[in-house]
């Protein structure tokens, strides 16, 4: 299937690792031209995302180098390091980062993005959010409810930017083992006493099949995939949505 992406120049935050660096792949199989953010040196702009002026500077600089950016896949993110179950694990001030780099960092993306791609008619976000900000994942709260956000703002931008050709859609990953993934595992695990305590792996496969009714993890290069095709002239029809990659975690009716 032609995907008509190649050619293409596309922005990828969080491009490093993880799901970030499958949708690079996934991208650069398509022909796309694909530009990397990242806090990671192995980033073509070294961005913290949280700061607006710096998302200016390797928007201009991507647009200077690579050509006019027309695809945004947003998979910059952090948790908390913490276990929030209950939420009075965390202070406070363990909000301040998650919700500085996962709502205000999406916000800088956008506005830095959108009217280049609004004076042109023509464009494509895709945010990366988590099934964790449709269900209220007590596992880490400030990360869950960033994540929600993410979904809100997206329909958001989708409503305002239609008009002018671009489209915003959010995929939802449920079950990924990515470095973050872990991270929740070691939160838990260092909180148990030590005869409950579980190997990363022994966790992973009794949770996930627990929770997926399809009993089994999905792979970064499944989520890349959703995330290639929303960019596509293959779904020009869809704006607004929010697609859960999570082997039927979260079934909505």
């Amino acid at each position: 299937m032609d995907l008509e992406l190649s050619g293409h120049v596309a922005v990828v935050t969080g491009g490093a690792s993880g799901i970030g660096q499958a949708c690079v792949r996934a991208l650069a199989a398509e022909g796309c031209r694909v530009a990397v953010w990242d806090l990671e040196e192995t980033g073509d702009s070294r961005v913290d995302i949280a700061d607006y002026n710096e998302v200016l500077a390797a928007f201009r600089r991507t647009e200077r180098e690579f050509g006019p950016v027309r695809h945004l896949v947003h998979a910059a993110a952090m948790g908390s390091g913490k276990f929030g179950f209950p939420f009075t694990n965390l202070d406070p001030n363990d909000w301040r980062r998650v919700l500085e780099v996962n709502i205000l960092g999406t916000v800088n993306v956008a506005h830095a993005l959108s009217p280049a791609m609004v004076e042109r008619k023509e464009g494509t976000m895709v945010f990366l959010s988590s099934v964790a900000g449709q269900i209220g994942s007590q596992t880490d709260p400030p990360y869950s409810a960033s994540k929600a956000a993410t979904i809100n703002f997206a329909q958001c931008l989708a409503k305002d930017l239609a008009p002018h050709g671009v489209r915003v859609n959010t995929v939802s990953p449920g079950m990924v083992k990515t470095p973050l993934n872990e991270n929740v595992w070691r939160a838990w695990n260092t909180q148990q006493p030590k005869e409950k305590q579980r190997s990363y792996e022994d966790w992973a496969d009794e949770k996930v099949r627990a929770v997926a009714p399809l009993g089994r993890w999905q792979t970064v290069d499944d989520i890349a995939d959703m995330v290639v095709f929303l960019s596509s002239e293959r779904a020009r029809n869809v704006t607004g949505q929010t697609i859960n990659v999570d082997g039927g975690q979260v079934m909505h009716w």
